[in-house]
Formats: C-alpha cells, sequence, structure tokens
C-alpha cells in the first residue's frame, strides 16, 4: 500500500481544512509514493519513538502533535525535531500528524473524551464557520446529575491524573459539562455562556482561576486529556485497514514529571 492511501484515509477522518490556521497537520515527512506496511501510531514524535519505530519495523508513524510546526531553518542535530527528521529519512519512516484537523472533527479527540465521560447530548462549544458538524470543544450533560468532588474523583480515575489542579470545590452539582482537550483555556468564555457547570481542558492559564465565571475548572493535563487519542487513531486504522499492522507505541511520552518533594 503506498503512503498516499494511508494520507487520504486519516484525511478522511481529520479533513485538513478543519485544522487552526496556526497549525500544521499532514504530512510531516516523507513520499507519498513510498510503499507501506507497517503503521506505529503515537501522540507525540520524540527521538525514543523514532527508535521505537525503527526497531520495530514500522515504515509510518502516526502522531496527533506535529512533529514540525515551523519550518526547519537547517536539517542538522540542532534541536530534537531536526534530529527525528534526519533519522525518520534515514530509515525511510514516514510521518503524519492529525493534530487540530482531528481536534476539530466529528467523532474526534474531544468526542472520545466525552465517551469517555458518558456525556449526552453533545454540542459544539464553538461551531466551525461555514461546516455542518465541525468546531472546537464539546458541551453535553451527565445522565445524572454529581457533586463536583466525586465528579472530579472520577474523572481524576479515567484519566490517570495523579495530580489534579482545579478551582474551589463548594458542594456544587455538576449536570453541563463543557470539555476541550489540549490547550482549552481559550474557550473559558464560551463554556460559561453555555452554562456549564464545570470545564475540563488539559491546561488552563493561572488568571483563568481568578475569572471562572462561576463555573468549576479542571485542568487534566495536556498529555493525560489527549492520551486516548492514540486510541482513537489505532481503532481507525486498524478497522481501515483490517490487513496491515497497526500498532501503538509503547512508551509514555509525557514530559512533565510529578513528584512530591518533603523536607
Amino acid at each position: 500500500m503506498k503512503l498516499a492511501e494511508l494520507i487520504a484515509a486519516l484525511e478522511r477522518l481529520a479533513p485538513l481544512h478543519l485544522q487552526d490556521e496556526w497549525d500544521n497537520s499532514g504530512l510531516q515527512v516523507g513520499f507519498p509514493e513510498a510503499e507501506i506496511q507497517r503503521i506505529l501510531v503515537c501522540l507525540d514524535v520524540t527521538e525514543a519513538v523514532v527508535d521505537e519505530a525503527i526497531a520495530g519495523g514500522f515504515d509510518v508513524i502516526v502522531s496527533h502533535h506535529p512533529l514540525l510546526f515551523k519550518a526547519l531553518r537547517q536539517v542538522s542535530d540542532a534541536t530534537y525535531q531536526q534530529r527525528c527528521v534526519v533519522k525518520a529519512l534515514c530509515a525511510g519512516i514516514s510521518i503524519y500528524s492529525a493534530h487540530t484537523s482531528l481536534d476539530n472533527a466529528p467523532g474526534g479527540v474531544n468526542h472520545r473524551i466525552a465517551a469517555l465521560l458518558g456525556l449526552q447530548d453533545l454540542c459544539w462549544l464553538s461551531p466551525r464557520e461555514g461546516e455542518a458538524d465541525a468546531g472546537s470543544g464539546l458541551i453535553g450533560r451527565l445522565p445524572e446529575p454529581e457533586g463536583d468532588a466525586a465528579f472530579l474523583s472520577r474523572v481524576s480515575r479515567t484519566f490517570g491524573v495523579a495530580c489534579l489542579r482545579h478551582s474551589a470545590l463548594d458542594g456544587r452539582q455538576i449536570r453541563r459539562v463543557a470539555l476541550c482537550g489540549g490547550a482549552g483555556a481559550f474557550l473559558l468564555p464560551e463554556a460559561v455562556r453555555a452554562g456549564a457547570d464545570c470545564f475540563l481542558s488539559g491546561e488552563f492559564h493561572y488568571h483563568d482561576y481568578f475569572e471562572t465565571g462561576g463555573l468549576l475548572l479542571a485542568e487534566l493535563g495536556h498529555y493525560q486529556s489527549e492520551q486516548f487519542t492514540q486510541d482513537l487513531l489505532l481503532e481507525y486504522l486498524l478497522e481501515t485497514f483490517p490487513g496491515l499492522p497497526v500498532q501503538k507505541t509503547a512508551l509514555n511520552t509525557n514530559p512533565i514529571c510529578y513528584d512530591r518533594f518533603d523536607g
């Protein structure tokens, strides 16, 4: 199978025209006419992931986060992006990234988060102009209201969050939940306008906690909020190409560590 066939399938799931203007979803490294036989799925492309692909005989890496956001001024070993590009090209490995093209698509990243939380009656927080079904963030309702502490406890378990940052608890009932994987702070005004009781995202800014608009903020961590995107891509590719070996990386690429230091 040619890489071009894989690209076409990924862009049916996550059309490039849905990506945000600052983004760089799409083919990062490689040649569309290249023959491919094995696919490795990951959240982030790191040197360790490229090494894993080489060792495992994979010839394509499909990631959520793009390896390249900005143009490279040189192709050498000065940055990890450059080193990844050089390693991949030398090993004949292609790299494709579906980032905000997947965030903003129906059935994409945010829909996977909503499904894990059991949300119903989903609507886009910020519908994309000119599109019938696309946008940024989602809002939905829980089947039954949950107390704020109980809800955040369930969120913590579901996403494996060792340290869940949140605004103050006051015993409120959580019914309507807004969410956005990754860096979703820009959607806080939309979550307030939509009448959310809680807004979940991967990252918020410090001052957002002073201007919550009366809702509960909960910060999962960027990696934690989007980790299940790997499963979404894996499942889609296995279903689309049943005869093609597709695996998820065995590596946790979260660059942020959580430790408690006493004394």
